[in-house]
């Protein structure tokens, strides 16, 4: 009879996915929400774009966090972006109020949705790297 020897336990495996996937099936809960209680004609509007947006970069962020938990090298947002994208959300939002001519104000709205998708995928960029790039 021949004896196989045990194999050594891996201890560098990926730890469990849990609260990636938790947290990603709650956001997706909330975009849910957002659009069954929405009426259809509101869509219409950039601001529903720039939430759509705000949620679905506020998912990616949530990722970043738990992502950067298992990892030595954490990985960065590009903060000034993000800022921008908020500050035009922000200017959209309040355009009646700051007397904004209305292109400007729709402006604004596109101006932050470009922020929010460019700075999503300069994060994903990064993260495909990493996983590609062995360590």
């Amino acid at each position: 009879m021949a004896v196989v020897p045990e194999l050594p336990i891996n201890k560098s495996e990926p730890q469990s996915r849990r609260f990636t996937v938790v947290g990603a099936g709650i956001l997706c809960g909330l975009l849910a929400l957002v659009i069954i209680y929405t009426k259809p004609r509101a869509f219409h509007s950039p601001l529903a774009v720039v939430v759509v947006a705000a949620i679905g970069l506020a998912a990616l962020l949530l990722q970043i966090t738990l992502y950067n938990r298992q990892q030595r090298e954490p990985l960065r947002a590009p903060r000034w972006l993000n800022i921008l994208g908020i500050v035009c959300a922000l200017v959209a939002l309040f355009g009646d109020g700051l007397r904004l001519p209305p292109q400007l104000a729709l402006a604004m709205a596109f101006g932050a949705i470009g922020a929010f998708s460019i700075s999503s995928a300069m994060i994903m960029h990064t993260l495909r790297k990493r996983r590609i790039t062995p360590k």
